[in-house]
C-alpha cells in the first residue's frame, strides 16, 4: 500500500552546495539519499514530496559537509499481508511469474496461478494451460494477494514477496473480465 508519511532524518550538504541552503536543495539531497531504500517503520521510500522543517546545521570533525536535521513528507510503499494488489507481469520463468507491484517485485509461483497445470514456454515467456487455453505472459495485468512478506532493509533487492491468484476475484485481468461476461450472459 502506498502511503504518505512524515519522517525526521539528517542529510549531509556537501561543501559545494553550502552557499544557498534552502528546502528545495534539501529535498533533492534527501531524494538522492533515500529513494529506493527501505525504512523498517515506513516501508520502501518512493519519493520525498515536501520538506517542512530545516534545523541548524552541524559540522562534524573530519567530515567535509554540514549535517542538517530535517522533517519531511515522503510517499512510501509498504505491502501488507493479505493485501490485494494489482501489478504487471515483468518476467515469466519456469517456476512462476515475477509481478511488479509498486517499487517491489513479487513472485507468483506457478502453483498459485491456477488449479490447472501450466506449461512453460521460454521462447515466448509464457505459462499456458492446455486444458483451458489460458495464457499468462510478460506485460499482462494481474490482481493478486500478498501471502508472504520478507523485507530486507539492508539489501532491498533481496526482499521477497509471495503472491497468490487462486482465490475468487484474483488472476489475470483478462480472465476476470471473461468470467464476468460469462456470468452476466448466463
Amino acid at each position: 500500500m502506498f502511503k504518505k508519511v512524515r519522517i525526521i532524518d539528517t542529510v549531509e550538504v556537501p561543501p559545494a552546495e553550502l552557499g544557498d541552503i534552502n528546502k528545495e536543495l534539501i529535498k533533492v539531497l534527501l531524494q538522492e539519499k533515500l529513494e529506493g531504500r527501505v525504512d523498517e517503520s515506513a516501508g520502501s521510500i518512493v519519493t520525498v514530496t515536501e520538506v517542512h522543517e530545516l534545523n541548524d546545521g552541524v559540522v562534524l570533525p573530519g567530515r567535509p559537509g554540514v549535517y542538517y536535521s530535517t522533517e519531511f513528507d515522503a510517499v512510501t510503499f509498504d505491502p501488507s499481508m493479505q493485501e490485494v494488489v494489482d501489478g504487471t507481469v515483468i518476467e515469466v520463468v519456469e517456476f512462476g511469474a515475477f509481478v511488479g507491484i509498486g517499487p517491489i517485485d513479487g513472485l507468483l509461483h506457478v502453483s498459485q496461478i491456477s488449479d490447472e497445470y501450466l506449461n512453460f514456454n521460454g521462447e515466448n515467456q509464457q505459462l499456458a494451460s492446455s486444458e483451458s487455453g489460458k495464457v499468462l505472459g510478460v506485460e499482462d495485468s494481474v490482481r493478486t494477494r500478498i501471502v508472504t512478506k520478507s523485507i530486507d532493509e539492508r539489501n532491498p533487492r533481496e526482499s521477497k514477496i509471495g503472491l497468490t491468484a487462486k482465490q475468487p476475484g484474483l488472476g489475470k485481468h483478462g480472465w476476470l473480465k471473461d468470467k464476468r461476461e460469462r456470468e452476466e450472459s448466463a
